[in-house]
C-alpha cells in the first residue's frame, strides 16, 4: 500500500462537491512527474485531498476506486487520471501554515514541491497529519 496526497483548486472541484457527488475523477494533470505517481496508484490506497489556491489545506480522505487510465480531457493516450472515492472529512483542516509548523513534516512532498498536483507521502507522515486533523 502507498498514501498519496493530491491538489485540487476548490473552485473547480470543491470537497464538498466530492463528497456530494460520491466519486472524483482528477482530471487535466499534464506533468510527467505526476503521471508516474498516477500509474503507481493501486486500488484502495488512501489519499489525502488538498485544496489549492483557495483554503489551502488538507481537508479530507479518499482512496482509489479504479486505478489509471486515460485521461478523456486528452487527445494524448500518456495523460492518465484515476477515480477516487471519498472516505472521511478531516476536521480541524489542515491549513499549510500548519503543515509548515510541524517538524514531522518538514521533508512533505507538498512543501518541496508546490506545484505538484500528485505526490507520494511516508507512512510517517500520513500518519502524522492524521493525528493532526483527527485528534
Amino acid at each position: 500500500m502507498h498514501y498519496w496526497l493530491i491538489k485540487f483548486a476548490p473552485f473547480r472541484t470543491s470537497w464538498a462537491d466530492i463528497v456530494r457527488a460520491g466519486t472524483f475523477t482528477l482530471r487535466g494533470v499534464r506533468n510527467a512527474e505526476a503521471r508516474k505517481h498516477l500509474v503507481e496508484m493501486r486500488l484502495g490506497d488512501p489519499v489525502l485531498f488538498y485544496q489549492s489556491q483557495q483554503d489551502q489545506s488538507i481537508v479530507g480522505l479518499l482512496h482509489v476506486s479504479r486505478p489509471a487510465y486515460p485521461d478523456p480531457t486528452s487527445a494524448d493516450p500518456r495523460w492518465l487520471t484515476c477515480d477516487f472515492t471519498p472516505v472521511r472529512t478531516l476536521l480541524p483542516r489542515l491549513t499549510l501554515t500548519a503543515i509548515r509548523a510541524d517538524p514531522r513534516l518538514a521533508s512533505l512532498a507538498l512543501l518541496r514541491q508546490p506545484r505538484l498536483a500528485v505526490m507520494p507521502i511516508k507512512p510517517v507522515e500520513y500518519v502524522a497529519i492524521l493525528s493532526s486533523a483527527c485528534p
